[in-house]
């Protein structure tokens, strides 16, 4: 029984792991108006300030992150450029890309 237990733990922990997983999200590091860093892995989830952000798919090449007060707007160009824009607590705006 508790081995049985064991495997249900950890698959529910495997699911929870990937909840924020995007296949199509794109990868990019950028900072937005209020000093917010903004970054995702290619189909990962979106980090605002290291922090974990809610996100949903648009479409599959618009996506959108909520958290840190603010929700995050990401566009995939067709030309596979990224557009980020923020709106909420911190200043509206285009976000910049961060150069590595």
């Amino acid at each position: 029984m508790k081995i049985v237990l064991t495997w249900i733990l950890l698959l529910v922990m495997a699911n929870a792991a990937h909840a924020n997983s995007l296949t199509g999200m794109p990868s990019f590091i950028v900072e937005c108006p209020g000093k917010l860093l903004v970054q995702a892995d290619q189909d990962g989830p979106v980090l605002i300030n290291s922090k974990e952000a809610e996100t949903k798919a648009i479409s599959d090449r618009k996506f959108e992150a909520k958290g840190a007060g603010v929700t995050l707007s990401i566009l995939l160009a067709d030309d596979d450029s990224v557009a980020v824009s923020s709106t909420g607590k911190a200043p509206n705006g285009v976000c910049q890309s961060v150069d590595d």
